[in-house]
């Protein structure tokens, strides 16, 4: 029995480049877990949110956001709303968008309810439909 171990000539030549597949792959991966997670963030409004079992929703970017924080004051994505009048004309120009965009309330776990449905009712008069109450998931 006999074993090739090469030939004796001279082909001990270096590699000297990278392979750069790996780093691209990875790369790959790193945007697609970062295009994911930035719809998530992008409200900077403080809310603690009731807690409830929810089936994972995707966030688009044309939704509309509005918050409700613990002392009653409404936000329309990050800025403040001075008056109900005032909500109701910022949410007729989404209505009249076709396709309609998901109108999504955060409104805080201690909020009184006369708040959230005043910011309910606001949606409801500007005429949009598709509405939505984001809750965080209950953890065991």
């Amino acid at each position: 029995m006999a074993m090739n171990l090469g030939s004796s000539e001279a082909d001990d030549e270096l590699l000297t480049t990278i392979n750069t597949t790996p780093l691209v792959d990875v790369m790959l991966v790193l945007l697609i877990i970062f295009l994911i997670t930035i719809p998530v963030v992008t409200t900077s409004i403080k809310v603690e949110l009731p807690k409830e079992t929810q089936q994972p929703q995707e966030t688009q970017p044309d939704n509309v956001i509005l918050s409700i924080n613990a002392s009653g004051q409404a936000f329309l994505y990050d800025a403040p709303v001075k008056s109900n009048a005032t909500l109701i004309e910022q949410l007729k120009g989404f209505a009249d968008k076709k396709p309609q965009p998901e109108v999504k309330i955060r409104g805080d776990a201690n909020a009184n309810f006369e708040d959230v449905g005043r910011v309910l009712y606001a949606a409801q008069m500007a005429g949009l439909t598709k509405v939505r109450f984001v809750t965080e998931p209950v953890r065991n």
